[in-house]
């Protein structure tokens, strides 16, 4: 599971710096999208697969007596998630802004037009 995993992870990374390096904002910003679904994936791979109990200790012991599932990695992703859907939606909107504007959402021709100004 874990060499399936580490092979979907290298997938989006590679398709998301794929993504980025074209000329379209849309592409740059789907590309922005694969590549912080691939740096979650990392973190959870990470943070070692198990299936345990959550990590809470019985009143009547100190300690941990079974296996449990780590906390931690799972509060990083859910984090890097809200702050990717915060920075997708901002991106989304300047990007409608800019076509409207420019009417193109070609890199290239953005700079030769803002160059032109």
């Amino acid at each position: 599971m874990e060499v399936i995993l580490a092979i979907l992870i290298g997938v989006l990374y590679a398709a998301g710096i794929y993504m980025i390096l074209r000329r379209s904002l849309v592409k740059l910003i789907l590309g922005i999208i694969i590549l912080g679904n691939g740096a979650n994936l990392l973190i959870f791979l990470l943070g070692r697969i198990v299936k345990g109990s959550p990590p809470i200790i019985p009143g009547d012991s100190e300690v941990f007596e079974s296996i449990y599932a780590d906390p931690v990695p799972q509060a990083l992703i859910l984090t890097a998630i809200v702050i990717s859907f915060g920075l997708q939606s901002f991106a989304i909107i300047l990007i409608k802004r800019a076509y409207k504007v420019v009417k193109t959402d070609d890199l290239d021709e953005m700079n030769a037009i803002d160059k032109d100004s």
